[in-house]
């Protein structure tokens, strides 16, 4: 499957990004399914000492019960569901990676947020394959070079496929930043290799 992909010419990163990796028939009906049968949690989060609760809701799915701990956050992962099997298979056919893991994230609105961090705890191993696949409304994904004054937004719209791998996690930052605009659910899937 050769699909149309956009590569970023960005300095010790290796982005692809497919906008319409999903039809829209597919991604409707993909969103609706998760919305409403993912059971989604709200955990505190410890920012600086201080405990919040995470700007958003969250899910874990996984086929090898390892845990997935981040920010101070511990998740044991439910079996994937029949939906999450189908949408993993078609990502791998497309990245050739097998996933063995699922992080899921809903923003409610345009007020929660996912704030700078790099995906790179020691679970995922050393260069780690991350696709982030999105549903539901457009959000900006921001990403700035630790060291080099580069940065690059990327529109993440509804049925897209967003590819990290390789250094990327060593040298970049990326997050879902507040935003002031009216926007409706959006639902993000970031498959990973736990190992």
């Amino acid at each position: 499957m050769s699909l149309p992909s956009e590569s970023f010419n960005l300095p010790d990163a290796d982005i692809q990004f497919y906008e319409s990796f999903f039809s829209t028939e597919e991604s409707n009906l993909y969103f609706q399914e998760l919305l409403q049968n993912i059971p989604w949690q709200q955990d505190n989060i410890k920012v600086f000492g201080k405990t919040y609760p995470q700007p958003r809701l969250t899910a874990l799915y996984g086929n090898n019960q390892l845990s997935y701990s981040y920010s101070g956050i511990t998740m044991e992962p439910l079996p994937f569901t029949e939906t999450l099997e189908e949408i993993k298979s078609k990502v791998e056919l497309a990245v050739k990676a097998n996933f063995t893991t699922c992080l899921l994230n809903l923003y409610r609105d345009g007020q929660d947020s996912n704030g700078w961090h790099a995906d790179n705890e020691k679970e995922l191993g050393k260069n780690p394959v991350i696709a982030s696949v999105s549903f539901g409304a457009t959000r900006k994904f921001k990403l700035k070079h630790r060291t080099l004054n580069i940065k690059k937004d990327i529109e993440l719209t509804h049925g897209s496929l967003l590819l990290m791998q390789g250094s990327t996690q060593h040298h970049w930052l990326h997050s879902i930043p507040k935003t002031k605009k009216q926007k409706t659910e959006r639902i993000n899937l970031t498959f990973r290799v736990i190992v």
